[in-house]
């Protein structure tokens, strides 16, 4: 784990020994802990990764700026919910 990931984990492990579950400075902490090691992972994955097209950035970005990735279901190149079950989700 680097020193960020760290860092967040240090944080998380006080608050959380005075602060309620639900605390919003805690659930914060909570947050950039859980974004520390995502972005850990994503790096070493990319690392590992071969060169991607244009195409394939595009599409895997999606996945991080979307508010709800599946509300952008379209530009995942996933199936439409609606049209799997004939109706509105």
């Amino acid at each position: 784990m680097d020193a960020t990931a760290n860092h967040y984990r240090a944080r998380v492990a006080s608050l959380s020994r005075s602060r309620a579950a639900d605390d919003p400075e805690l659930v914060g902490a909570r947050r950039d802990l859980k974004a520390a090691r995502l972005a850990e992972h994503v790096a070493k994955v990319v690392a590992a990764a071969p060169p991607l097209t244009y195409e394939q950035r595009a599409r895997i970005s999606v996945l991080l700026v979307a508010d709800r990735p599946q509300a952008a279901h379209a530009d995942l190149g996933l199936p439409d919910p609606t049209e799997q079950i004939g109706g509105e989700v």
